[in-house]
């Protein structure tokens, strides 16, 4: 039994990989692909503990700079950066839930990490559970004390990037 769900979660991150090199819906090169309008993704798989994903689920986290590919900061208003910023909470049973610094709501969905602990996805959900697009970023920093990603402006352009910096906050959840 055990292992068939770990058969069935790896086929399900494989197809998510499969779709998601298949194409990008907008500027947002942290691979973001849109579903069917009738597609629903089956619930995250739960969080072990001792993993990348137990790290990520252990705390709310709080956008708190970016950086260009230099390493300069950037503005969280920039363009490049500003739909990245807010507070997210990633749940153990593998739902997340993202707001706006002014606690107006942004996403909520499922998510994982790689076990590597080198991608995060994330499959934004309409309220009516159906998804509205997946995103799957390369993760730079995973600890306790920070979770840094990486988003590209433009697929074609690998050296174009921000790092989007969040450090554990203890702003609660709103209610939703």
């Amino acid at each position: 039994m055990r292992t068939t769900k770990y058969v069935a979660v790896a086929a399900a991150l494989i197809t998510a990989g499969l779709l998601s090199a298949c194409g990008s819906n907008n500027n947002d090169t942290a691979t973001t692909t849109s579903a069917a309008s009738t597609s629903v993704s089956a619930p995250a798989a739960a969080v072990q503990p001792g993993t990348p994903a137990a790290v990520l689920a252990s705390t709310p986290w709080e956008t708190t700079s970016a950086k260009d590919a230099q390493g300069a900061p950037v503005a969280l208003t920039d363009e490049n950066v500003k739909n990245y910023v807010g507070f997210a909470y990633f749940a153990p049973d593998g739902t997340f839930t993202m707001v706006n610094l002014d606690d107006s709501p942004k996403m909520h969905g499922d998510w994982s990490v790689s076990p590597d602990g080198k991608t995060r996805t994330i499959v934004a959900k309409d309220a009516a559970g159906k998804e509205q697009f997946r995103r799957i970023v390369d993760i730079v920093t995973l600890t306790p004390q920070e979770f840094t990603y990486r988003v590209h402006p433009n697929a074609g352009d690998p050296n174009v990037y921000f790092d989007i910096v969040h450090t554990p906050t203890t702003h609660p959840k709103p209610a939703s």
